[in-house]
């Protein structure tokens, strides 16, 4: 089979044949049909749960047997609770719950800082009606696993054989689930779909390049037939499956030796992600694209992995505080018009990240001082500009969400609305 020979598309609703489904989930929550009853990854949010039952119910009045969490990133397994209820309702016993023994560990990391995920959520997917982010706390409700598992777990057996693996890659609690007898293997976070793995992402903690590379390697060495990604495609053929795998695994290695590479001549981070130059034979893929995520996330994450957190410029070793040094900043520029005007210019040239280094000698100053507030406004504009720049939808949202931030009159993400 040709390597470009893919299902594409939204997978929503989409009968795979021989007893899977997908429903309308977060991602592609699949379905199978089992000797014991139906096993599904991922109950979805409280929002797309009603949907994924109807659908679920206009194919099959077979009981819930399992759900099995695909990892423990909030609102994939929001909906616990109304599938739960969906089985009371039907006289069904309750569903076995079934995740990575390190996805309690998550949960409870969560829940002590629920009002920080929430409000990294709502600026990684601001409201488009300008909700105050706490309107989001309803939806992330957490139920804990019933069953947890280390290595790999058997769900089920009989005509069709389940089996969870431990997975590690965008969380240390993701799974895929193994289909041996179909030859089937839902890849879940490893498997993004047709986006480059999400490894460093600007709001989320550490993740480990050569870790995912690692467990792309164990996952085609199963040799699957089939290939269910988290978001997007089904890809079919042996060969098809196990080049997709084995190419992004080659991808992270690649990132790993190169970022190290330079470190260890000395570059900083900034002098890393400007010296790179990513071979077009390993990223120019349909599933390497950075529509999420980007190799100079990646490349910041391993970075991060072996230094610090200080970015070698001594300034911000012992740093004042944010007020402080921008009001010191502003008390030496003669002619705040004329930073408003290099700002403008750059920006109309097309430099528009340029522009936002330079404004911020303005923008980050506190008060209502006229030229202040103007430069606030201009870093607001360039924001929404850069957002139609750059590929990676994080980058994006997290541009707009500075611009109505700014808009709002404010810098700190303590007056997040």
């Amino acid at each position: 089979m040709a390597l470009d020979q893919t299902l594409r598309g939204d997978l929503a609703g989409a009968d795979l044949g021989g007893g899977f489904h997908v429903l309308p989930g977060q991602g592609n929550a699949l379905v199978a049909e089992t000797d014991a009853g139906l096993v599904l990854i991922d109950a979805g949010s409280l929002r797309r749960a009603p949907a994924m039952i109807e659908h679920l119910r206009s194919v099959t009045d077979s009981p819930l047997h399992a759900i099995c969490y695909s990892h423990g990133h909030l609102g994939y397994n929001a909906a616990v609770g109304t599938w739960q209820a969906h089985a009371a309702e039907r006289g069904d016993p309750q569903p076995r719950l079934i995740a990575h023994e390190n996805l309690v560990h998550r949960y409870a990391r969560y829940r002590e800082t629920l009002d920080l995920q929430v409000r990294m959520a709502s600026v990684q997917f601001p409201s488009r009606k300008g909700a105050p982010w706490q309107g989001m706390v309803s939806a992330f409700e957490m139920i804990d696993p019933t069953e947890t598992f280390t290595e790999a777990m058997t769900v089920v057996t009989g005509s069709r054989t389940v089996e969870v693996l431990w997975a590690p890659s965008e969380t240390d609690d993701a799974i895929a689930v193994w289909y041996p007898d179909d030859g089937l293997l839902y890849g879940g976070p490893a498997t993004p779909g047709d986006a480059i793995p999400n490894i460093g992402t600007p709001l989320r903690t550490q993740r480990f390049t050569v870790r995912w590379a690692e467990t792309l390697d164990d996952l085609a060495a199963l040799g699957a037939e089939t290939l269910v990604t988290e978001f997007g495609p089904v890809v079919r053929g042996a060969d098809v499956v196990r080049h997709r795998l084995s190419t992004t695994a080659e991808a992270l290695r690649w990132l790993r030796r190169a970022v190290v590479e330079r470190m260890n001549r000395g570059m900083g981070e900034g002098e890393v992600l400007a010296d790179l130059d990513y071979p077009p034979e390993l990223f120019d893929h349909p599933w390497m694209t950075p529509n999420y995520g980007s190799p100079d996330y990646i490349a910041r994450d391993l970075f991060r992995e072996e230094n610090g957190w200080w970015d070698r410029n001594p300034t911000t070793l012992h740093p004042a505080s944010p007020g402080e040094a921008a009001a010191a900043v502003r008390s030496v520029i003669g002619d705040p018009d004329l930073v408003l005007e290099r700002a403008r210019a750059l920006a109309e040239s097309g430099d528009t990240q340029l522009a936002l280094h330079v404004i911020d000698l303005l923008a980050l100053a506190e008060g209502d001082d006229p030229a202040v507030v103007a430069a606030r406004g201009l870093k607001a504009e360039l924001c929404r500009t850069r957002a139609g720049e750059v590929q990676p939808y994080v980058s994006r949202a997290a541009y707009r969400s500075s611009a109505r931030l700014l808009d709002a009159g404010a810098t700190s993400w303590q007056h997040l609305q």
